[in-house]
């Protein structure tokens, strides 16, 4: 499994919450063991404790995109360095069971298990993952969704860095909304034009507009 894999074990916990709207999923231990997906080894090494644990490596995590998104990388960098440093990754070579035309194993890198709870293994490999990512790609391919009030994280993996929203849905509501936007503006300025060019006609004495006074 190649390491940029585990980068989106940062994004799914980030996630979970969507503080502009109030909502958090990460409120029992069944959500808590969902966030492993197919690694169910460790998913099952979770406990009610690890609810309180996970929110706050996910505040950590958020707090590297939000210092990334506002182009900070310094900051994103050390708050990434200090999760390192707190949850350490243990790499293995691993081959599964996957061989090729030659009979022999695919060897790559794989990120072993964390031995003392599902958090710290969880956080190991989602700061490694990212960490991956931020140095692979640059600091700017972590974003925050564009489309208030979602500002859910993403991964730009787009070939021109042009990505702003996290999923189709967003960027769709997002172009809708400012498509509305301009229209609204066009219609005010035809609207104030209009006015304008009406109040400079110049008028008679007794309120009438010219030219063609009134009475010729």
């Amino acid at each position: 499994m190649e390491l940029a894999y585990y980068s989106d074990y940062a994004v799914r916990l980030v996630n979970t919450e969507e503080p502009a709207r109030g909502k958090d999923t990460l409120t029992s231990v069944e959500a808590v063991r969902a966030l492993f997906g197919a690694n169910q080894s460790a998913a099952r090494r979770a406990t009610d404790a690890d609810v309180t644990r996970f929110r706050s490596v996910r505040a950590r995590l958020r707090a590297v995109f939000e210092a990334a998104d506002s182009g900070d990388e310094t900051l994103s960098v050390d708050l990434l360095n200090s999760l390192l440093l707190e949850f350490p990754v243990s790499p293995q070579i691993s081959g599964h069971d996957f061989r090729d035309d030659d009979g022999r194993p695919l060897w790559h890198m794989h990120l072993a298990d964390h031995p003392s709870n599902a958090t710290a293994g969880y956080a190991a490999i989602a700061a490694m993952g990212l960490a991956f990512h931020l140095t692979e790609y640059g600091v700017d391919r972590l974003g925050l969704c564009e489309a208030p009030p979602c500002r859910n994280a993403y991964l730009d993996t787009s070939t021109n860095r042009s990505r702003r929203y996290c999923s189709d849905r967003c960027a769709t509501r997002a172009n809708v909304a400012a498509y509305r936007a301009r229209k609204r503006l066009e219609a005010e300025r035809a609207e104030n034009t209009g006015r304008t060019a009406d109040s400079t006609q110049p008028t008679s004495a007794s309120g009438d507009r010219r030219p063609g006074l009134r009475g010729r």
